[in-house]
């Protein structure tokens, strides 16, 4: 599911979690794909034609979108009216969200604008998590769940 997202020719995609690597990677490879995108804060450094500024004046192919759900109730209204601008005008769009939401997606307005959700969590024994959500109208319509485990041989070093 995640080459699919990585293929996607138009479309919505939220990462929670603080992902800042899935993001950067999403971001590039989109970026490549369709020339250049806008980036709302530079919350990581990155390859490419990748431009900061405002999204709601600029006009790119691709955007990211910094923690969609921390503004302000009149801030989302605005954020949730150019998404659906931005769907009908089928560009890319990913809302880097630092909170961390996975099931409980379906409790946000916002879910009713997104295609696919990845949750990521880092546990504390150094494995990560991934849960890759796929919505239509709000609703999860399908889920897979990914894990990365440290590439470790035990307590350390052994002669």
């Amino acid at each position: 599911m995640l080459k699919r997202i990585l293929n996607l020719p138009s479309g919505i995609l939220m990462i929670s979690g603080d992902g800042r690597k899935l993001s950067r990677i999403y971001l590039e490879a989109w970026a490549k794909r369709k020339g250049k995108a806008l980036m709302e804060k530079p919350i990581f450094s990155s390859k490419g034609e990748v431009y900061i500024g405002n999204p709601f004046t600029a006009d790119f192919p691709v955007y990211l979108i910094v923690n969609p759900l921390a503004r302000k109730k009149h801030e989302r209204e605005k954020l949730l009216r150019w998404l659906i601008s931005k769907r009908n005008e089928s560009k890319l769009v990913i809302l880097h969200e630092e909170k961390y939401v996975a099931d409980s997606i379906v409790r946000y307005r916002i879910r009713n604008c997104l295609d696919y959700l990845i949750a990521y969590k880092r546990e504390t024994v150094g494995m990560e998590l991934l849960k890759v959500y796929r919505l239509e109208n709000g609703r999860i319509v399908e889920r897979k769940t990914y894990v990365r485990r440290p590439m470790t041989s035990g307590f350390g070093s052994e002669l």
